[in-house]
């Protein structure tokens, strides 16, 4: 067990710190895969085949995802060695930087293929920010948080995510009204990667007064810090970041709702014709609602644990993904909306209220950023590149959904194993304890018992 340190929990301020964070990071994520369905195709690619150009545009979304594995290693390395804080500064800028740039390029029609090169340049760097983003504002409000209220915390982030995802359609849907066709291709579709620019700002003000957290500190002055993090994690943690990489399967549903519905609802190849403002403002009203109802379920977790709140998620999301898909074929607006907002809004936030701080209580505090960061960023490949799968699997014919909902669905099945094999109890247990047996959690201490 390793002793905590007289250092002082704020844990508002570091829910706040994640939150801004996380609302940047997903909102520079929204745009561009907003961007990515509607506009690049046109922009970025050769004319003459639409359908190959939106798989290639949708492709360059999961770029990015390419970079996140690779990425944990790094930030997962940097988090454990020197501190959370680090890492929340560095994420924060490198996001930032890189989503304005893509503001800035030139179009294949100015630069030929250099173009969509230069824009995975910039999505390969979003990837390798966002590989510690989520880990590290995880473990800095998981390690700020009291023991008996970590999920309520940690949710934060994930309700950070959401706010960001209002945020992308909330910028795109003016531009879309106000401007023609025309003019949001010529130079509109650059505004919402400015504008990232303040999110910036105001996120960099919060965390950089924010303080290092009270079991980093302990470990750095009782010299607990590992020179190389990632061998111990790899060494004595194997069996949890498995466990975390096959849950993070569940992500999928996410960019399949955010990103591959959104094209498949409004491309003229599938000839279902709802409008893209439908679109966005079921995104708009679905995250809102997600905003709400996260720390909802974070706080139902840390009351009857992890595992019942997550797995009913999961059962729920599989069901209402094949719901989604289908009233999106058959091109029924009113039932679009309300699976949608179901699907998005209340039974996928239940996963995501929990696996913050489910995936930090399979680690000590010693590799706890590297191996929720490596575990979540190699499992979130695969959601990275659902909308190229997806819209593979569909091969221009609407009638095809049903082969996107099983594959949504048997990613569903492997994180409910993953999670349902996991350890029980871990919500009470407190967080000096947390992890102090390798590959186990095996008789936890509860909060408040004598250690």
């Amino acid at each position: 067990m390793t002793e905590t340190t007289s250092v002082q929990r704020t844990p508002r301020k570091a829910a706040l710190a994640a939150w801004s964070g996380s609302a940047l990071e997903y909102y520079d994520l929204a745009i561009y895969g907003t961007a990515a369905a509607l506009v690049f195709p046109t922009i970025f690619f050769p004319e003459g085949n639409r359908a190959a150009a939106t798989v290639a545009s949708l492709a360059t979304f999961g770029v990015a995802y390419v970079a996140r594995p690779f990425g944990s290693f790094l930030m997962g390395h940097v988090g454990d060695r020197y501190g959370r804080k680090k890492i929340l500064i560095g994420t924060l800028l490198l996001m930032g930087v890189s989503t304005f740039l893509v503001g800035c390029l030139p179009t294949y029609g100015q630069v030929g293929l250099l173009a969509p090169a230069m824009l995975v340049v910039l999505r390969l760097l979003q990837g390798i920010s966002a590989a510690g983003e989520q880990a590290g504002a995880n473990s800095m409000s998981f390690e700020h948080a009291p023991d008996h209220r970590r999920g309520f915390f940690t949710s934060w982030t994930l309700s950070g995510t959401q706010g960001g995802q209002v945020l992308a359609p909330a910028v795109f849907l003016p531009l879309a009204a106000l401007l023609s066709d025309e003019q949001l291709h010529a130079w509109g579709w650059r505004i919402p990667f400015w504008l990232s620019a303040v999110v910036v700002l105001v996120g960099f003000v919060i965390r950089r007064t924010l303080d290092e957290t009270p079991e980093f500190h302990s470990e750095k002055e009782h010299a607990g810090v590992p020179r190389a993090p990632l061998s111990l994690l790899l060494r004595d943690h194997r069996r949890g970041v498995l466990r975390v990489f096959f849950a993070s399967f569940i992500a999928m549903v996410n960019t399949a709702f955010q990103v591959f519905a959104l094209n498949f609802a409004t491309d003229d190849e599938y000839g279902i014709g709802i409008a893209s403002s439908t679109m966005l403002w079921l995104a708009i009203v679905a995250n809102v609602i997600a905003v709400g109802t996260i720390p909802l379920w974070a706080m139902l977790s840390d009351r009857i644990g992890r595992k019942p709140v997550f797995l009913s998620g999961l059962a729920g999301s599989a069901v209402l993904v094949a719901a989604f898909l289908w009233s999106i074929s058959r091109g029924d607006v009113p039932l679009v909306l309300v699976t949608g907002i179901l699907l998005a809004g209340v039974v996928y936030s239940m996963p995501n209220a929990c696996w913050p701080a489910t995936y930090a209580e399979y680690f000590p505090t010693s590799v706890r950023l590297s191996g929720m960061a490596i575990g979540t960023q190699f499992g979130f490949a695969l959601a990275g590149f659902t909308p190229a799968i997806a819209g593979s699997l569909m091969n221009g014919d609407a009638g095809n959904w049903y082969r996107v909902a099983l594959f949504a669905a048997g990613a569903v099945v492997v994180s409910a194993v993953a999670v349902a094999t996991g350890p029980n109890g871990t919500h009470k247990v407190a967080t000096p304890d947390l992890g102090s047996m390798p590959e186990a959690h095996t008789s936890p201490v509860p909060v408040g018992a004598p250690r």
